[in-house]
């Protein structure tokens, strides 16, 4: 058996936890994956893994063993990608993981225009709004919206998520229009319930100084799309990236309110800390740079 092979399965059954799991992924069945650590283990005359019906866990021979044969298998493929990189055209699966609703705008839009492009790169999107842990799940990029918390990736910024309070004219009329932010207080404010605080704090700055307010609204949400359809039912008002509303602001469907120095978010591209990046990734982030370098909403410095 091979070694290498064997050793690629060890370490991702200790990242993902799961022998289904890597099975799927390396396209075998549950037995193989279990045979070849089992090998291992016969090869090294000690256990690695103590299995559970839920849990596996490391040895302490296991836990020395995960580390080298980590940077091992991390060399080889280091090398084998340089060697690539510089004969080859970008090839191989390449699984990527995007925020729901700007995958769905941004993203799916000009993948067929990627493929054509890096026709030997066979892509996999996984739109999730949740933060998808990359290498337990074995995802080789991401993009990703707001701030990173996550230090142990590399980070790229791509661009600027601009967010904006904005209404209706129609729920305008009605409520009034608010003209400083603790006039939101008087008005219903629409929640998007991932933010930080579920969403019911709003960050304004001015003049350098930066202020949150604590808003209330009877409704609340996981998808940008559905505040936009409320905003569009004159419901109330919304914190929104100006991305997703920037169409019916030009339209006049809704009206960006209390226009300040809002807090700018950046759009990033991250990816595994490995000292040698993948060629496929490569050409997928200076892809999605040049993309969005073109687009006026996300651009703006």
């Amino acid at each position: 058996m091979d070694s290498v092979i064997a050793m690629r399965s060890f370490i991702r059954v200790v990242e993902t936890g799961s022998f289904s799991a890597v099975a799927k992924e390396q396209n075998t069945n549950q037995a193989t994956i279990s045979k070849r650590i089992a090998s291992l283990e016969k090869k090294l005359g000690t256990k690695l893994l103590v299995r559970g019906s839920r849990k596996h866990t490391l040895t302490e021979t296991g836990k020395t063993y995960f580390e080298r044969v980590t940077n091992i298998v991390m060399e080889i493929d280091e090398a084998e990608a340089e060697a690539r990189s510089l004969t080859a055209t970008p090839k191989g699966d390449l699984r990527i993981t995007v925020p729901t609703m700007f995958g769905s705008m941004y993203v799916a839009p000009v993948i067929s225009e990627f493929l054509a492009t890096y026709p030997d790169i066979n892509l996999d999107i996984k739109f999730d709004e949740n933060m998808v842990d990359l290498v337990k799940e074995g995802i080789d990029v991401a993009i990703r919206l707001g701030d990173l918390q996550d230090s142990s990736m590399i980070a790229k910024k791509l661009g600027h998520d601009e967010l904006i309070i904005v209404a209706s004219p129609s729920y305008l009329a009605k409520h009034s229009i608010p003209e400083t932010a603790e006039d939101l207080a008087n008005h219903n404010c629409l929640i998007y319930s991932l933010s930080p605080k579920r969403g019911t704090v709003w960050v304004f700055s001015d003049n350098s100084e930066t202020r949150a307010v604590e808003v209330t609204g009877n409704f609340q949400c996981d998808n940008g799309m559905g505040l936009k359809e409320m905003l569009l039912a004159n419901a109330g008002v919304a914190l929104m990236p100006k991305w997703l509303v920037d169409k019916e602001l030009k339209s006049g469907q809704l009206v960006h309110i209390l226009k300040g120095n809002y807090k700018r978010y950046p759009i990033s591209v991250v990816f595994p800390n490995n000292r040698y990046v993948p060629l496929k990734v490569r050409c997928f982030i200076d892809f999605m740079q040049k993309m969005i370098k073109t687009d006026p909403v996300l651009s703006k410095v």
